[in-house]
């Protein structure tokens, strides 16, 4: 299994079973929303101390896990 997909968890009584980050309470879509806004790693950072470069590349690489997974490709 991919390291950073580790990163990405999903639990029913956290933020409604959403993705999440690891340790935290941030969904991965939130992170991809600012991501496709604009907004870089380090303003990401400032908004959410708590998450590392390695975990909004874990968000990045989850999207494409998924993407691949809908187009029936296999990651």
């Amino acid at each position: 299994m991919n390291k950073l997909i580790e990163r990405i968890v999903s639990d029913p009584n956290i933020c409604s079973g959403k993705p999440c980050i690891k340790g935290t309470r941030i969904p991965v879509h939130i992170i991809l929303d600012l991501l496709a806004a604009g907004e870089n790693f380090e303003g990401i950072k400032k908004a959410y101390p708590n998450i590392t470069d390695e975990d909004i590349r874990a968000c990045l690489n989850y999207a494409s896990v998924l993407a691949d997974e809908e187009a029936g490709v296999t990651a």
